[in-house]
């Protein structure tokens, strides 16, 4: 997950601390991830001032951009370092109905509890998930 070159192909937008990817795994709709840039970032409450700032920031410009797509009902909200050990956050979109995108049905099947576990199963193409990247990309405000 960290400055792997696989990866950038996901890139949303890199501002001057942080870089948005689209996640792999969209059981929902337009589900991204903030990853820290500095190297040895790996506490969420260890963010520098100046991270701080960028991430709220950052973080409200994207999620502004999947509310005039999609109109999630919700957002939740998940930092780990499990599995990656470098700060990020997922954000995940909720919804109480199905949402449509590229010709393919989006369920929120927890709908009304907690977004884990997922169907690991579910999966859509590399050119969809680049579609919706490209989708939040454009509806993002320039700057």
């Amino acid at each position: 997950m960290t400055n792997d070159p696989k990866y950038e192909k996901f890139l949303i937008k890199e501002f001057g601390h942080w870089k948005a990817y689209i996640h792999e795994s969209q059981n929902y709709l337009g589900r991204f991830y903030l990853l820290a840039k500095r190297e040895d970032a790996l506490d969420f409450f260890e963010m520098h001032n100046s991270e701080i700032r960028e991430y709220l920031s950052a973080g409200r410009m994207l999620k502004k951009s999947l509310e005039d797509l999609f109109h999630p009902d919700m957002f939740n909200y998940a930092i780990f370092g499990n599995t990656a050990k470098h700060l990020h956050t997922h954000i995940i979109p909720r919804y109480k109905k199905e949402r449509l995108f590229g010709g393919v049905i989006f369920r929120d099947e927890n709908w009304g509890g907690n977004y884990a576990p997922y169907d690991i199963d579910f999966k859509v193409s590399e050119e969809l998930l680049i579609k919706l990247k490209d989708k939040i990309r454009d509806k993002l405000p320039n700057q």
